[in-house]
């Protein structure tokens, strides 16, 4: 491919609800364009941009796709995100490296959930959009229905730029609005014929075009002043004042498509090149200078020094780690080296590649404003800046979503445990919105992520490209034991045997503490046990507490006041004091009034107005209480506090109470007492899993 300067370059993020069809849509650019020498699609599972054995196996994106095509005398990057909520990482990813957004919305859908979610991602990075409606050859499809929708959803800003010819199964074109001609293509769909416009839509096509013309006038004052004077504008100036405005996002312009049947498809090329920006047209990248934390802007200027942001990282057991990249200012070069200033290390450059699907087609070097990947950098990952030494800048972290969903994982063959391990860290570097975490008190490897389906694919990659198989259970959850009285406990260690024999002699009280976890207290007068066991019995509460009286848990806010005892001048030791103190613990702690605690976590839920009712209500059901609530428009954030046993599925539950629109977040606040007939059934449980061990 050839070079391309930095303004005939466009960075667009196809984002929509998942089955909306944009990955069609980019590979009908890459066949029409010439990219493919064949149409690839998803369903026949020769697509170019869904070719991970899983994505072909799901038959739906899972991470974003990547392809550049030529159009025009430009080079479109397209960047093709997941439309499923679990592997939105990858939109945000790919939303914070473009310069601007194709929305695919479904004919026969309309605007769904991941419309209105993808919509709110993507004014969030302010990213000039386009709007593509595609399905629009199957049945129910109804163009006009969905301009209404999307301008009640999003605004009147939205304007049809083409209108489609025929409905349905009898779709065969569209109506280009500002040059009033009937674009027809032939069935290869590389081939367009233009013809009249239909007389049946000549009267819209005419309506439409002064909507247009309306619109160039918000974006261009001068075109304002003309079309006041003259009352009209010539073509091309409606096209360099829509520019303007869809660059300002004043308006967001929308084409009709057909994408199975290659209807309208070079009209979304054409309206890509018109009327998204190059990364020349985007304000300068701001980051900081990494001594002195001051900031800097870099200008999309390729003579300018090299910087760029790492924003994907695929991991590969046999080519390696593959890292991609964007570059804002200067360009980079095939075996050189470079800068990472997030992590202070200087990383050696092999060859550098332009990515399209699977294939890694090598480039002398990556200049300003466009995409590249480099394999088997070091240190390097997600999320960090890549410059020179002697103009070093970091740009700020893509923002990811917390995980909310996690699972234990076992292994099913036994010393995989290692395996698993060095996988999964592999994993996480391909995606940061996964965690695995050991967790030290269960004893168990927790995998977190965005979902059920997103823990479930990354165990999938774990086993086809490490050879691991794994089961995965509800982690377990870690309770704690403390005592609600206070009680006197004598704790005696007695043994004869042939030679020196073993004796310890403690009697101590055990109190309930809720400022400390464990509170020692010496009230030992006269020398009732010598000063050198003291630490002893100490040390033997401290191991014993890691194993309380009901079912085996930590036990907390305990105070322990050693008050008397005796000792053996000769049989004395301080492992007779260590073993007298725990039983000592173990008789005081029965007798104390022991309960069991449970974490309580923190949950801030995010919801549509008309949810709350339901929130509430499954929140209360959960044995939740809440906290209070807070309004953000037509968006209400509930606080709460609930019990983490009731709010392990919770991400699954939220997602089917709202149809997705739900977001949560949760973090763990403290332990609370486990009302008891809930504390009897956990301690019956714990009590069997012991006695087969």
């Amino acid at each position: 491919m050839k070079e391309f300067a930095t303004e005939k370059i466009r960075n667009v993020a196809f984002v929509s609800h998942s089955g909306a069809g944009k990955t069609t849509v980019g590979d009908a650019m890459l066949f029409i364009t010439g990219g493919n020498d064949r149409f690839g699609r998803v369903d026949d599972e020769t697509s170019v941009l869904d070719h991970d054995p899983e994505e072909i196996r799901r038959k739906t994106t899972i991470s974003t796709g990547l392809a550049p095509v030529e159009w025009k005398d430009c080079k479109i990057n397209i960047l093709d995100t997941p439309g499923y909520f679990d592997f939105v990482g990858e939109v945000r990813s790919a939303l914070r490296v473009a310069d601007g957004a194709l929305v695919v919305v479904d004919a026969t859908g309309g605007v769904e959930v991941g419309t209105e979610l993808v919509w709110q991602y993507t004014s969030e990075y302010e990213a000039p959009r386009l709007l593509a409606v595609n399905k629009l050859d199957r049945e129910n499809a109804d163009f006009q229905g969905i301009i209404n929708q999307l301008r009640t959803a999003f605004g009147n800003r939205v304007l049809p730029l083409y209108l489609p010819i025929g409905k349905e199964a009898s779709l065969k074109g569209v109506v280009d609005i500002i040059r009033e001609v009937a674009l027809i293509p032939s069935s290869g769909g590389k081939k367009i014929t233009e013809e009249s416009v239909p007389a049946e839509l000549a009267d819209e096509v005419s309506a439409l075009k002064e909507e247009l013309k309306e619109a160039a006038c918000d974006g261009d004052d001068e075109l304002l002043e003309k079309y006041l004077d003259e009352g009209d504008l010539t073509d091309e100036e409606i096209v360099r004042g829509l520019r303007a405005a869809s660059l300002a996002r004043k308006v967001y312009l929308t084409i009709p498509v057909a994408a199975g049947k290659l209807i309208g498809i070079q009209q979304v090329l054409d309206a890509i090149v018109a009327y998204l920006p190059s990364p020349a047209d985007v304000p300068g990248v701001k980051g900081v200078a990494p001594d002195s934390q001051e900031e800097v802007a870099l200008k999309a200027d390729v003579s300018g020094p090299f910087s760029a942001l790492v924003f994907k990282t695929t991991a590969d057991p046999y080519v390696g780690k593959l890292t991609i990249f964007r570059v804002y200012s200067g360009k980079l070069a095939s075996n050189s080296s470079c800068y990472n200033s997030t992590r202070k290390r200087v990383e050696r450059i092999g060859q550098l590649f332009s990515i399209k699907g699977k294939n890694q087609d090598p480039v002398p070097h990556v200049s300003c404003g466009d995409i590249g990947a480099v394999a088997k950098l070091q240190e390097t990952l997600t999320g960090d800046t890549l410059c020179t030494q002697e103009n070093p800048v970091v740009f700020p972290p893509i923002s990811f979503p917390a995980p909310v969903y996690s699972l234990a994982v076992n292994p099913k063959t036994k010393g995989d445990e290692e395996k698993i391990s060095a996988g999964l860290t592999r994993l996480t570097e391909e995606d940061p919105t996964i965690t695995v975490e050991r967790n030290t008190e269960t004893g168990e490897t927790i995998l977190s992520g965005l979902g059920e389906v997103h823990v479930d694919v990354t165990t999938t990659k774990l086993k086809r490209k490490f050879g691991v198989d794994v089961d995965l259970s509800l982690p377990r959850i870690a309770y704690r034991e403390t005592i609600k009285g206070s009680a006197k406990a004598e704790g005696r260690h007695k043994k004869q045997t042939g030679g020196r024999g073993q004796y310890g002699h403690v009697w101590i009280e055990f109190e309930h503490n809720p400022d400390q976890e464990f509170e020692f207290v010496d009230k030992i007068f006269g020398g009732a046990v010598p000063r050198q066991y003291i630490p002893a019995v100490e040390k033997g509460l401290r191991e014993a507490m890691q194993e309380g009286v009901l079912a085996g848990y930590p036990v907390v806010n305990l105070r322990a006041t050693l008050y008397d005892g005796s000792f053996h001048t000769v049989d004395s030791s301080e492992m007779a004091f260590k073993i007298a103190a725990s039983l000592a613990f173990k008789k005081g702690c029965s007798e104390a009034r022991p309960v069991l605690l449970e974490p309580i976590v923190k949950v801030e839920v995010t919801v549509p107005e008309q949810y709350m009712g339901d929130i509430m209500g499954d929140l209360n059901k959960k044995r939740g209480r809440i906290l209070g609530m807070e309004s953000k428009g037509n968006i209400q954030v509930i606080k709460a506090l609930a019990p983490l046993a009731e709010m392990q599925k919770y991400a699954i539950d939220l997602r089917s109470m709202t149809q997705g629109r739900g977001l949560f977040t949760m973090e763990f606040d403290h332990y609370e007492e486990v009302p008891d007939h809930i504390a009897a059934q956990i301690i019956e449980q714990a009590q069997k899993e012991r006695a087969n061990k």
